[in-house]
C-alpha cells in the first residue's frame, strides 16, 4: 500500500511504503530510484501487526520505480502501485507517481 501526503509547498509529499504481514518477511528494504537502488539505506520498521512500513519524502511531479527487497534475497512489486514498468532482469518495477 502507498499513502502520499502533498505538503503544502506543493514541492514534496512524505510517502509511506507498506508491505502486509503475510508477505512473510523477517526484514525489508525500500529499494528505488530515490535512493539509487541501496539495500541498505531505507529499511522498513516491522509493526505490531507484522506489516513493514517507511515514510520517505520525495519531490513532486515525478515518477519513481521502486521494490522491496525481501530478507536481503527475494524481489517484491507493491501490487498497489501506480504503475509497473519492465526491468532489465526480466522482472517489473513498481512505479509510485508523486
Amino acid at each position: 500500500m502507498i499513502k502520499k501526503t502533498p505538503a503544502k509547498n506543493g514541492k514534496t509529499a512524505k510517502v509511506t511504503f507498506e508491505l502486509p504481514g503475510a508477505a512473510g518477511a523477517g526484514a525489508v528494504a525500500l529499494c528505488g530510484e530515490f535512493n539509487e537502488w541501496s539495500e541498505t539505506s531505507h529499511p522498513m520498521t516491522k509493526r505490531k501487526d507484522g506489516r513493514f512500513s517507511i515514510t520517505v519524502t520525495l519531490d513532486a511531479g515525478a515518477s519513481y520505480r521502486f521494490r522491496y527487497l525481501i530478507d536481503g534475497e527475494r524481489w517484491e512489486n507493491d501490487w498497489q502501485a501506480d504503475s509497473y514498468v519492465r526491468n532489465d532482469f526480466g522482472g517489473d518495477d513498481s512505479v509510485v507517481d508523486i
